[in-house]
């Protein structure tokens, strides 16, 4: 007889899957360009100009236009995919009613793919052609491979990176505030940054399924790397 114990492991057994893919994938995108732009443009002012507050003002108004260009970029971005989907369906819909058998045949094809036999192939073809609603679903997800987006994609998408991006942009820039001297200003948004960049990375590479250290140690030298060259470019041309 089963133990009860191990019985019980299996009856309880739950999976966990990553979900809200998409909003992770916004606040990712917002987080990591708002810490390492305005990382780089202080960076670079700072081995150019001779007041923290030029850093600021600077900082801050890219700060808004970034957020701006990133939120906007977003919301273009869940349009597309929307246009593209309802593009796509409509089309279908009307294979659907023009050319019900070459749509049959399709949906036995997807079946045959599956390893079922031909009388189930057939037998679900025409089971699946009695509603044309759920005929035309079936064909989006397993034919075209398109899920039905969010009809809120696009604002919630622009928002969130819009957000993130700010976030992200005020780290770099809070030394600048209180201290006078941009170069000490630098000094201590390096530290801030670079430790929120680590911090965001190995969020990021674990939410994702990679190893968190060294995906922790690539953002972080990315932006590293991006503000020792905007750093030094400044510091040429000054």
């Amino acid at each position: 007889m089963e133990p009860i114990n191990t019985a019980y492991r299996r009856t309880t057994h739950q999976e966990t899957h990553l979900r809200s893919s998409d909003f992770i994938s916004d606040i990712v995108i917002g987080m990591s360009d708002g810490l390492t732009v305005p990382f780089a443009l202080a960076a670079g002012l700072s081995g150019a100009v001779a007041s923290s507050s030029l850093v600021v003002t600077a900082g801050i108004a890219e700060v808004v236009a970034g957020s701006i260009a990133m939120g906007l970029g977003g919301y273009l971005a869940g349009r597309t995919e929307a246009d593209h989907y309802d593009s796509e369906r409509r089309r279908e819909a009307g294979e659907v009613e023009t050319v019900p058998e070459r749509e049959k045949e399709e949906v036995r094809a997807v079946f045959a793919d599956m390893g079922l036999s031909s009388t189930l192939q057939t037998a679900i073809a025409d089971e699946l052609a009695k509603d044309k609603t759920k005929w035309v679903d079936f064909m989006m997800k397993y034919e075209l491979g398109l899920d039905q987006p969010d009809p809120n994609r696009a604002t919630k998408s622009a928002l969130t990176i819009g957000l993130a991006y700010v976030v992200g942009g005020l780290v770099p820039l809070t030394p600048y505030f209180l201290v006078a001297n941009p170069a000490e200003g630098l000094l201590y948004s390096s530290g801030i940054t670079l430790i929120c960049l680590f911090i965001f990375g190995y969020f990021k590479a674990k939410v994702t399924g990679q190893p968190p250290v060294s995906g922790a140690f690539k953002v972080m030298l990315i932006g590293a790397a991006a503000a020792a060259a905007a750093f030094g470019v400044a510091r040429l041309f000054g």
